[in-house]
């Protein structure tokens, strides 16, 4: 037993790795394609994507939504556990790089069941709210641009179904959020917000130190 954390380093992460779920032979190719790009930073680490997969499968997600999609490692590991019938909204803004995710989706099997909606996701979270979709969802994952962390929580919390999570990353923010000499937007954001969910009674919530910091709240 511990009273604390390990610190999880290069080893332990890779010895996690090897005794976790496999990734896919298209999820692994896929990050690895992802690897050489200036913004490869933004993709979510195997770990967590295999513990994302494991828990919409977990809770017989149907429907999820994502908020950010990059290259579409993420959206892949949870459409992975989707069922076959399952449908997940991936918001994004960038051609570009959600043209690699489709041609993975695509080699995945799995792009029957992603809707990508390409343009501001607030405005395609107000769509599903003005077409009735509240209370109409089982997962969402929020990994998008940090001064807008709020409008999507919000957002997705309506979307939600009681009993359903919402999945927000990069709550740690490589630290900074637990650091008083780090006041730029980005960090006052996620400060913001971990401390609005902490006392949200709309929800039961946990932050777990995987990735870049990954908190799961349940809506009530």
């Amino acid at each position: 037993m511990s009273s604390s954390t390990i610190v999880v380093d290069d080893r332990i992460d890779a010895y996690l790795l090897k005794q976790g779920r496999p990734e896919s032979e298209t999820a692994a190719a896929l990050r690895e394609a992802t690897a050489p790009m200036p913004a490869a930073v933004m993709q979510v680490s195997p770990l967590q994507g295999a513990f994302m997969s494991w828990l919409v499968g977990f809770m017989n997600v149907e429907n999820a939504l994502e908020v950010g999609t990059f290259t579409g490692y993420s959206a892949l590991c949870v459409a992975e556990a989707l069922p076959d019938h399952g449908k997940l909204i991936a918001c994004d803004v960038s051609e570009e790089w959600t043209s690699m995710a489709r041609e993975y989706w695509e080699r995945g099997g799995v792009a029957h069941k992603i809707d990508l909606q390409l343009r501001p996701a607030a405005e395609t979270l107000d769509s599903l709210i003005s077409e009735e979709r509240e209370g109409s969802f089982d997962f969402a994952f929020i990994d998008a641009d940090k001064p807008n962390y709020d409008v999507y929580y919000e957002r997705c919390l309506q979307l939600l179904r009681v009993g359903g999570v919402v999945a927000v990353d990069n709550v740690l923010w490589t630290g900074r959020v637990a650091d008083e000499r780090f006041n730029d937007e980005s960090t006052l954001a996620i400060r913001a917000l971990n401390k609005k969910i902490q006392n949200d009674d709309r929800v039961n919530n946990v932050m777990l130190p995987i990735g870049d910091g990954l908190t799961l709240a349940t809506r009530l």
